[in-house]
């Protein structure tokens, strides 16, 4: 498998297959948001644009990263998402890297949103598809965060056939500023178990796939193949 990592920058629109990374905290946040029960994750491009969606949907709900704001019902926290009971619910989602790779990519041929929790079922997608090439985009810091690129390569590995620890790539993650943020309170909106969340290897046992439904972009789940899912998803 041919693949390559790019930030969101290095992008033009012709990548054929795309799995965009956001570990801290867009992408996991997203797989609990399933995990408690959405239906679907409207992606919006800003802040404006999110609370202009949300108007025209009375019962959705609005997602952004930092600090609580007026329009907004939830923010961008695993550890907050957790708590929330969205059985049936739409959610519209707008951060600050993980949305907008994620737009920058809705009409590829085969686009997912992926992170540490949701690997495994990510790269059983990739490969029941046999994608190739495939583009990882890690959001963060245009393309150097180093928790988004230890993810990439786990997949990449993955994929390769070959031997996949994932302790190595979690340290990366977990030392990373990223994560050094998170637990020393530089990030407003976030929970003290955010990063050990964003940790969790195959917490859950479906991937995320991106496209356009009605104009908009739209994150659904998409279930995979049960088989070597991790206990903790069960």
């Amino acid at each position: 498998m041919h693949s390559r990592v790019v930030g969101i920058p290095d992008l033009d629109g012709t990548e054929p297959v795309a799995v965009v990374i956001d570990v801290m905290r867009a992408f996991t946040t997203a797989a609990w948001a399933f995990h408690r029960g959405a239906d679907k994750i409207v992606l919006a491009a800003d802040a404006g644009g999110a609370l202009a969606i949300k108007e025209g949907n009375p019962g959705w709900l609005a997602l952004k990263d930092g600090a609580p704001a007026g329009g907004f019902d939830l923010v961008n926290s695993p550890g907050l998402i957790q708590e929330a009971d969205l059985t049936g619910r739409t959610v519209i989602q707008k951060t600050t890297a993980g949305t907008v790779g994620a737009l920058a990519v809705v009409e590829a041929r085969l686009a997912l949103c992926a992170s540490f929790v949701v690997a495994g079922a990510t790269a059983r997608v990739l490969a029941d598809a046999g994608a190739d090439p495939v583009t990882f985009v890690a959001t963060g810091e245009d393309g150097r965060a180093a928790e988004d690129l230890a993810c990439a390569e786990y997949l990449d590995r993955i994929l390769a056939g070959e031997p996949r620890d994932p302790l190595p790539y979690l340290h990366r993650a977990r030392t990373s500023p990223a994560a050094d943020d998170l637990r020393r309170g530089r990030r407003r909106g976030a929970h003290p178990t955010d990063v050990d969340l964003c940790l969790e290897v195959d917490r859950f046992d479906f991937a995320m796939k991106v496209g356009l439904e009605e104009g908009m972009a739209v994150l659904r789940p998409l279930r995979t193949r049960p088989d070597a899912v991790s206990d903790r998803a069960r």
